[in-house]
């Protein structure tokens, strides 16, 4: 099996910068009250890989990279955001991250553009790239805190790179997280079931 982290399809589409035509309102200064820094999602918390333990990189601040193809910050305001990156020693890779707003009315419209923008990266990813096919499924919606929405992404190219991807979006409060889950594959890989109790997971653990 290829010793890779499941990202060559989507990395190497990165650099379509994808207009999401939706800007939120940024919070006043000063007005974003201190609450304690969410908790991340541990190694043992992630679906479980036949072969090889996860193992979980520090937190760190910032916007993730390997997030970046279907979630980004462009028309978002500059919020906290913190994330943590989580690999396998064979083909698979997730990350977390987690953005802390100024009000619980901030963080559901946050939580809605980013579901929208993982809702319809199946179709920019086509627009962007004519070597690449992508297709996303809905896997609906998890009962947990605010809510949370989990959705499947599979991607194949040209040259017969297939990936198959799983991101949620959850919400606790004024802070949101998205979750990622990768690896080379088809949607019969994706373990549905497992990510949707880390999503849930991923949500109780913010406070």
């Amino acid at each position: 099996m290829s010793q890779r982290v499941p990202t060559g399809v989507l990395t190497a589409l990165t650099v379509a910068a994808f207009a999401t035509g939706a800007v939120l309102t940024a919070p006043a200064a000063g007005a974003t009250p201190k609450a304690p820094a969410p908790k991340f999602l541990s190694a043992s918390e992630l679906p479980p890989h036949p072969t090889s333990p996860w193992t979980a990189g520090p937190v760190t601040d910032g916007f993730p990279e390997t997030l970046g193809l279907c979630v980004s910050t462009e028309g978002v305001p500059a919020y906290s955001y913190r994330h943590r990156e989580f690999r396998t020693d064979l083909d698979t890779g997730a990350v977390q991250l987690t953005v802390v707003t100024g009000t619980a009315a901030q963080a559901k419209a946050l939580a809605k553009h980013y579901d929208d923008l993982v809702r319809t990266c199946a179709d920019r990813l086509e627009e962007a790239s004519p070597d690449v096919e992508a297709e996303g499924r809905d896997y609906g919606k998890v009962r947990v805190e605010e809510g949370a929405h989990v959705r499947g992404l599979h991607t194949e190219t040209s040259w017969g790179a297939t990936d198959i991807a799983l991101l949620s979006v959850g919400r606790d409060g004024r802070t949101v997280t998205v979750v990622k889950w990768g690896q080379m594959g088809g949607f019969e890989d994706a373990p549905v079931a497992a990510f949707k109790k880390t999503t849930r997971t991923a949500v109780e653990k913010l406070y």
